[in-house]
């Protein structure tokens, strides 16, 4: 391709970006905290909050199988990252990816997807996050006014104070340093992890065969409009999605597949990894593994627990152990689940700080947010504007608007990774690669069309401000991003003449 539009930036030259003293983070993570990070972020809102809805809405004690689905999508965006992060260990995950790889106009497009998904990401975990700690105020007998506290099936107009000072504070902790951050999520992900064994163990001994029955529940007509799906599928098969039945499984997992969105956000941390080559595939894979095990297990706890029908949406888990008359397993959950959605809101924080930083370095967005602060070694100005921006946001915004938005963000961003390997796979074969994602491109276009389905089985009103999203990017892309950016000014290559990209242009 001739059109500026589609000019790369050689891998080469965004490693070298890395090395300018102004813009480049401190390496301090080892494969050990990259898989703490991700079990840190990927387990959390799935758990703690969604499984309950998906389970009284979509698939019944079969939510354990939409994990399985969401799980195994993951798992083949996850090989096409790993490859991609070892390769390309630079901060800015798909972004910086699409960037060497489908060209300007395409990284742009990811990056502003990617900074939606990452913001309503940190959003619904503060609200859900807000949730439990309200859930743990009640138990103590202290009601947090209703123009303050959570706004999920109330009629008062408020703002979550709670949602919006977790932001704040998460912010603060990021501004301080990635290997702070490292040590308070190591300590938060234990006591997270306790509590999750905790449910599936203590569970076990509470679960119901009947609750079980039926495992997979009668389907029910969907509305016609209710997913892009519908028509689709009717045409080609001749029949609807459901609410239930085996279609309710994939459209649960397109739901709690909002779960799983902490691998990438591994990725983003390639560029201050001690060795990326080796420590962004275990961690990566390492983590996703971990997760949907565990996921697995507590959605048949507790399913089996409480029937799916009387499932909490809240606070699920908890309330599972209070129905059965444990409260104080109920208090504990509580505890830490309060506890382990902050890592999940800060780590979620810490991917779209990233994404900004690396669109600012390459001057698609202002060139003043890709300095980094001279002591702590962290782009403390975008951390500053975003964590303010998302605060608000969580503040105002109902959780059951927001998690749908984030699926389909994050999974725009596995199509356009997974197309991104074939790509650099033909273009640039003399590259070293770590490790390199099996079976290419069959995986890849496998990976594509995994994701492309789950998208579909969203609901249309989520591609419409999808969509809106999207264009609103390329509006900014070409008024501002695209005579900015360090290729169209010839600086990303020293010597090129102005308004020239560099010899990787084409």
């Amino acid at each position: 391709m001739t059109s500026p539009l589609f000019r790369t930036k050689k891998v080469e030259q965004s490693i070298r970006d890395t090395e300018e003293p102004e813009h480049s983070l401190k390496k301090s993570l080892s494969a050990l905290d990259l898989t703490v990070f991700g079990v840190g972020v990927i387990i959390g809102t799935g758990i703690f909050v969604l499984t309950g809805t998906v389970a009284k809405d979509n698939a019944g004690p079969a939510t354990a199988l939409a994990f399985v689905v969401a799980g195994v999508v993951c798992a083949l965006a996850a090989l096409c990252y790993a490859e991609f992060a070892s390769t390309v260990p630079v901060a800015g995950s798909a972004y910086t990816f699409s960037y060497a790889s489908l060209g300007e106009l395409p990284a742009w497009i990811i990056g502003w997807d990617l900074v939606l998904e990452f913001a309503l990401g940190t959003a619904v975990v503060a609200v859900g996050w807000s949730g439990y700690i309200q859930s743990l105020m009640d138990n103590a007998g202290w009601q947090m006014p209703a123009a303050l506290g959570s706004r999920e099936g109330s009629d008062v107009f408020g703002f979550d104070i709670l949602a919006a000072v977790l932001v704040l504070v998460l912010t603060g902790v990021l501004v301080l340093g990635m290997k702070l951050s490292a040590r308070v999520t190591s300590v938060v992900v234990a006591i997270k992890v306790t509590v999750v064994l905790v449910v599936i163990i203590a569970g076990a001994f509470f679960i119901t065969a009947d609750n079980y029955d039926p495992f997979i529940p009668k389907s029910e007509p969907v509305p016609a409009g209710d997913s892009l799906a519908s028509p689709l599928i009717q045409l080609m098969f001749g029949w609807a999605p459901a609410n239930f039945g085996v279609m309710g499984i994939f459209t649960a997992a397109s739901v709690v597949f909002f779960a799983f969105i902490g691998f990438d956000i591994v990725a983003t941390a390639a560029e201050e990894t001690k060795n990326p080559q080796r420590d962004m595939p275990r961690g990566i894979l390492g983590s996703l593994f971990i997760c949907t095990v565990l996921y697995v297990l507590v959605s048949l706890v507790v399913t089996g627990m409480q029937h799916y029908t009387e499932l909490s949406v809240d606070a699920p888990l908890a309330d599972a152990f209070k129905a059965t008359g444990h409260p104080w397993y109920a208090g504990f959950i509580s505890f830490g689940a309060a506890v382990g959605l902050t890592t999940v809101c800060m780590i979620l924080l810490l991917g779209q700080t990233r994404v900004f930083f690396a669109m600012s370095r390459d001057g698609l967005l202002p060139r003043f947010f890709s300095r980094v602060h001279p002591r702590f070694r962290t782009p403390h100005r975008p951390t500053i504007l975003l964590g303010v921006a998302i605060a608000i946001l969580a503040g105002f915004t109902p959780l059951n608007e927001l998690a749908a938005l984030v699926n389909i963000g994050t999974l725009f961003a596995f199509v356009i990774v997974a197309i991104s390997v074939i790509i650099l796979r033909r273009t640039r074969p003399d590259l070293p690669r770590a490790f390199r994602t099996p079976w290419v491109p069959v995986l890849p276009i496998v990976s594509v069309a995994a994701s492309l389905w789950l998208m579909l089985n969203l609901p249309a009103e989520t591609w419409l401000r999808f969509g809106v999203w999207m264009a609103i990017g390329v509006v900014v892309y070409f008024l501002y991003s695209r005579n900015h950016s360090r290729l169209a000014r010839g600086e990303a290559e020293p010597g090129a003449p102005a308004g020239r990209s560099g010899p990787d242009s084409r």
